[in-house]
């Protein structure tokens, strides 16, 4: 007799449903795995054994065959322990039940308790297109799975109550469905802590506004890193399709915390300049996302860019144009999705001092170069705002008057993305960062003088086509906040100095 189980696999972000069968046959007692397992699947018949004698079910003696179909696909992680018990309790006759409507997935411990699992998230939504109605996973993993509508999900403390619930003799309560509370969102860092740098955050309100990314560049401690950790505060809310987004994107990675049903604030992500470029665009024989996904919606910092390997600055430049990034191995190729905000910060030189008001720089001009050279060209491109932090001046760090809130600044920025909402509505743009090039002069339009600016600012300053585009793009999100509908001058005007910055650096 063959029993039977359903669960979920993984292929990057994407689940598929896995049948695991099990077989009972005459001959010496073996306990055979079957359907490209991995290691740690593999491990699972001794977990399984384990779990089943310590919570009083008898072990068959005898020759046990588990499948899992499709037998072509790799199946990795302890996902499938939970499944792989059903099956065997149902072949034993050990339990009696319909199961054809459920899912199961959760890793044992040898004493039956469940363990949360990563991809919960999307193998719930997976489940829910399939026409399945019922989902048993841990506990932990509940909250996000019963974002789904249509499926009841059912949270798993252990084997124990499992086994009760199928029976029918102690009921589980599935769990409750999502609802947003504003007041579970932890606090963030607020502007009104950062004394002067109005040029700066000025920049940032405006890079917010639009989606757009930002070089920071300053000498030690003038606040770029504190400037950079304040942006989420500013970005407007996420709605329900970016929550379901980043958070199956955590989910998978095995970042989601427990008992979190969704990411409800966009994510800031700061990895350290010593990671590497899978590390960055993502990878593994079964490829997991990495930071540029993992900061999809929200804000990717890349705090001492200079100091990052070249190859890893080198990934980010198609991410940052087409918003998705591409990931080849031989068991296939998987795309993750990775719209973020870069927002890079630096030192002008190695010693952090070239061009400071008072203290003198110790590197040689070759040394400036060499660490400017570092970044590369065709990035710098990539770009939309290149801002210059000064100094804080003592008179600032002094006073006492309150500087204006994020709460404050966020206003501005929300009735600008209001704006573009009306204007991308139904098109999948959500602003002006992503116009794409057969809307750009459609969405763009300028007055005449504003065009006569960026005519003379493109041949000054020798920009490439893709700078030209950028600069229109940071000219529309200034004129949004303005509540103007074509560019102005003025609006021209504040855009192209944003872009004259690495004309005083990397034209050395």
């Amino acid at each position: 007799m063959v029993s039977k189980a359903f669960s979920m696999g993984l292929f990057g972000m994407h689940a598929f449903k896995v049948e695991v069968e099990c077989d009972l046959s005459a001959g010496l007692p073996a306990f055979d795995l079957v359907g490209l397992p991995d290691a740690a699947v593999k491990e699972s018949r001794n977990r399984v054994r384990a779990a089943l004698k310590n919570c009083g079910f008898d072990f068959p003696v005898s020759r046990i065959t588990m499948n899992l179909a499709p037998a072509d696909v790799r199946k990795e992680g302890p996902v499938y322990d939970l499944p792989l018990l059903i099956a065997l309790l149902k072949a034993t006759g050990q339990l009696n039940v319909n199961t054809d409507d459920c899912i199961f997935a959760g890793e044992l411990s040898l004493s039956g308790a469940l363990h949360p699992v990563r991809g919960v998230l999307s193998m719930a939504i997976e489940a829910g297109k399939l026409g399945y109605t019922r989902m048993f996973v841990p506990a932990e993993n509940a909250y996000e799975a019963a974002v789904v509508t249509g499926l009841s999900v059912y949270p798993v403390p252990d084997v124990f109550t499992l086994i009760d619930h199928l029976r029918g003799t102690k009921p589980i309560l599935p769990a409750a469905p999502y609802h947003s509370d504003p007041k579970n969102q932890p606090p963030l860092p607020d502007f009104a802590d950062v004394k002067g740098q109005a040029q700066a955050k000025r920049a940032l309100e405006i890079a917010a506004s639009g989606g757009h990314n930002v070089l920071l560049i300053g000498s030690p401690g003038s606040g770029k890193s504190m400037l950079a950790k304040r942006l989420p505060s500013i970005l407007p809310q996420m709605c329900f399709e970016e929550m379901i987004e980043t958070t199956e994107i955590h989910s998978v990675a095995g970042l989601l915390p427990s008992n979190t049903a969704l990411i409800e604030t966009r994510p800031f992500r700061s990895p350290h300049h010593t990671i590497s470029g899978p590390g960055l665009s993502g990878g593994g024989s079964i490829p997991r996302p990495g930071e540029i996904s993992l900061a999809h919606n929200g804000v990717l910092f890349l705090d001492e860019l200079p100091e990052f390997s070249r190859s890893s600055m080198e990934t980010l430049r198609q991410p940052l144009e087409d918003g998705v990034v591409t990931v080849s191995r031989v068991n296939g190729t998987v795309s993750f999705p990775c719209k973020f905000m870069l927002v890079a910060a630096m030192n002008p030189c190695p010693c952090g001092y070239y061009g400071h008001p008072t203290r003198p720089c110790t590197c040689s001009e070759t040394a400036v170069a060499r660490y400017l050279g570092r970044v590369s060209g065709p990035l710098l491109d990539r770009i939309d705002l290149h801002i210059e932090v000064p100094p804080v001046d003592f008179r600032d760090l002094s006073n006492t008057a309150k500087e204006e809130s994020s709460a404050s600044i966020k206003v501005r920025v929300d009735a600008a993305r209001d704006i573009q909402n009306k204007r991308f509505a139904n098109t999948g743009i959500t602003c002006n960062a992503q116009i794409p090039p057969e809307m750009l002069h459609e969405v763009c339009r300028t007055a005449p003088a504003a065009d006569a600016l960026l005519k003379n600012a493109f041949e000054k300053f020798g920009l490439s086509a893709r700078a030209y585009d950028r600069v229109l793009k940071v000219s529309r999100t200034i004129a949004d906040l303005d509540n103007s509908r074509d560019i102005e001058a003025r609006h021209a005007a504040e855009a192209v100095r944003y872009r004259t910055l690495d004309r005083k650096y990397w034209t050395r």
